[in-house]
């Protein structure tokens, strides 16, 4: 696979990635971008995201609803994160016990290779106190 050329497109969309609080989706990262005057398209923004995941530059999971959220990846190894519902504070956590879990669990039914995605969603201690 070649790589991809970084446009200015792509570097608006990872600048701002950078800026955004926690996890944004890309209609959210677009308006942003959009409210700075930038021009780029939302079709640009979700395929600067999917680039800068599969390269590792950002992290990204699957809301409670549903949606792809991105951020930028602040770490390249294996993590988790604890994601606040209300405000979208994140956590990096690197969980041991899941690891070794998940590779007990695989282990019991004859599967090698085990990957896994778990990210946990709650409320931060500062939204908790404001509810």
């Amino acid at each position: 696979m070649q790589p991809k050329r970084n446009t200015w497109q792509r570097e608006a969309v990872r600048v701002e990635l950078v800026d955004a609080p926690g996890f944004v989706s890309a209609q959210e990262l677009h308006r942003r971008l959009k409210d700075g005057g930038s021009t780029v398209g939302l079709a640009t923004v979700y395929r600067a995201l999917a680039h800068l995941a599969e390269v590792g530059d950002a992290d990204s999971l699957q809301s409670p609803e549903g949606e792809t959220l991105f951020r930028s990846c602040e770490t390249t190894a294996h993590h988790h994160h604890l994601v606040c519902r209300r405000c979208g504070e994140t956590r990096e956590l690197a969980a041991t016990v899941v690891e070794e879990w998940a590779g007990r669990v695989g282990a019991e039914h004859g599967f090698t290779e085990i990957g896994h995605v778990v990210d946990l969603f709650g409320l931060c201690p500062k939204c908790s106190a404001a509810a």
